[in-house]
């Protein structure tokens, strides 16, 4: 069941990134797995998941494969695609093994680090129970403007990311 729930997510991630930001208890709770917490704890989980990305971005771009790993969840519903919009090209990969296999030969081919973006602060982050629809935006060193949507779950006490789009628009902030 817990498979259907993610793709359900999933599914739903672009209709939640155009809504609103507001704050988990002026939402409508749609059943007993969606419900408000008090306001810090709801700061508690925001800055975990900040955490949980930065220290993603920073493995990565360190080539720290293990402390990479260690950020994801390791499920076969997990989805990972980039929209390159400068040249017309995208990638998506299904399953954790295609998203570790991916990134596992990008590091190996690609073995010197990349200058990371500045900590990410800022994020839309709707909390919902054990998951979480992140959204946000930032330049990129390499990359140039891009934004982002991850989809997170919660594992035993730790956030990881369960699924990541990426939009690459390039040197320019789109309109």
């Amino acid at each position: 069941m817990r498979p259907f729930f993610l793709a359900l997510a999933l599914a739903a991630l672009p209709a939640l990134i155009g809504c609103a930001d507001a704050p988990l208890g002026d939402a409508p709770a749609a059943d007993d797995r969606v419900a408000s917490e008090p306001a810090a704890s709801e700061d508690a989980e925001r800055a975990a998941i900040l955490a949980v990305l930065n220290g993603e971005t920073q493995a990565a771009l360190s080539r720290d494969y293990d402390g990479w790993r260690e950020h994801w969840v390791h499920e076969p519903y997990v989805v990972k695609t980039y929209l390159e919009l400068t040249d017309g090209t995208g990638s998506e990969m299904r399953g954790f093994a295609a998203v570790d296999d991916f990134v596992r030969d990008y590091i190996e081919t690609h073995p010197e680090p990349e200058p990371p973006p500045p900590a990410l602060e800022g994020a839309t982050i709707r909390l919902y129970g054990t998951g979480a629809a992140v959204t946000y935006e930032q330049q990129d060193a390499d990359q140039g403007w891009k934004r982002e949507s991850r989809l997170m779950e919660k594992v035993g006490d730790s956030w990881r990311i369960a699924g990541m789009h990426t939009t690459i628009y390039g040197a320019d902030r789109p309109d």
